[in-house]
């Protein structure tokens, strides 16, 4: 419930953003004149309207930005909690599951690896190899008188 009303919170305050953004109007008159903004400097006063929609600016990118930190905190909570569970399991079965030790048993040898140059084998379907011979360059053509 929570989640979706900060997802609806989330959206509302992105449109806000963009329009406000759209309507100030830069260097250039942009798309703030094209909307009318060009005529609400004579409703708020010469600065009265630079005012409001930066103040509007602020509030929206300020709330955009704690529902984005809410939205994604809220969605990490899940990863924490399956990351809790699966090491509580993975503790769990990893005592159960260990088996006894036999201290008489001797001591266990590490592999010895295979003499330098020799072939590996390689594991898998027993299918022969055949060779693969390049095929002998053709001669160049001949140049002609």
């Amino acid at each position: 419930m929570l989640t979706t009303l900060l997802q609806i919170l989330h959206v509302f305050v992105c449109a806000i953003l963009m329009f406000v953004v759209l309507l100030q109007q830069g260097k250039g008159g942009g798309m703030g004149a094209a909307l009318g903004g060009g005529g609400a400097a004579q409703v708020f006063g010469g600065r009265g309207a630079g005012n409001i929609l930066t103040r509007a600016t602020a509030i929206a990118a300020a709330t955009f930005m704690v529902t984005s930190v809410s939205l994604a905190y809220i969605s990490s909570s899940g990863d924490r909690a399956l990351r809790a569970r699966a090491a509580s399991e993975e503790h769990r079965h990893g005592s159960k599951s260990a088996p006894a030790k036999d201290t008489k048993s001797a001591a266990p040898t590490a592999p010895v690896p295979p003499p330098a140059g020799a072939a590996t084998p390689v594991e898998g379907p027993a299918t022969p190899v055949t060779p693969v011979v390049p095929a002998a360059p053709s001669p160049a053509p001949a140049p002609s008188p």
